[in-house]
């Protein structure tokens, strides 16, 4: 039996504790948001935050999260963070098949809990290994910057 904490809430899974995070986020927990793109922890539409720091569900055994924190988008949504995040993806146009927008909200929440007033080029390190093949980084970068000037405070 693995317990840990699930977007706040204590869990148990009672498998095989080698199967994949991603796989028991969506077909035991029913939380699709948490993508599978490459299956190799390369492109970040996986991504989830573990105990506050970014993490690719693809690469990460469900037995390795005895007592930790995971928290999804779906989790996630309910924050403030998440509704400046949102606003200025929004905003900066940094959203077109919102594929990758999971993984890179989940990037940049965990860079801005950080961080709180990065450069430019901390952004681009905070999201790298987050893939987006539609928008472009330029957008993405601004909006993590408009997201940290509009909340400041909140990270």
């Amino acid at each position: 039996m693995i317990e840990f904490y699930l977007n706040q809430k204590k869990v148990q899974y009672d498998g095989e504790p080698t199967r994949r995070l991603l796989d028991v986020l969506r077909e035991d927990f029913g939380l699709t948001e948490v993508k599978e793109g490459c299956g190799e922890g390369e492109c970040g539409a996986c991504a989830v935050l573990i105990d506050g720091k970014t993490r690719q569900s693809c690469i990460t055994a469900i037995g390795s999260l005895e007592g930790l924190s995971v928290m999804t988008l779906e989790g996630y949504k309910h924050s403030e963070q998440y509704k400046v995040l949102d606003q200025s993806f929004a905003e900066a146009g940094a959203v077109q098949c919102g594929f990758c927008t999971p993984g890179m909200i989940m990037a940049a929440q965990s860079l801005l809990a950080e961080n709180p007033e990065p450069s430019d080029a901390e952004i681009r390190d905070g999201i790298s290994g987050n893939l987006c093949r539609c928008t472009g980084y330029n957008m993405i970068v601004d909006a993590i910057r408009m997201a940290s000037q509009k909340g400041k405070g909140l990270w």
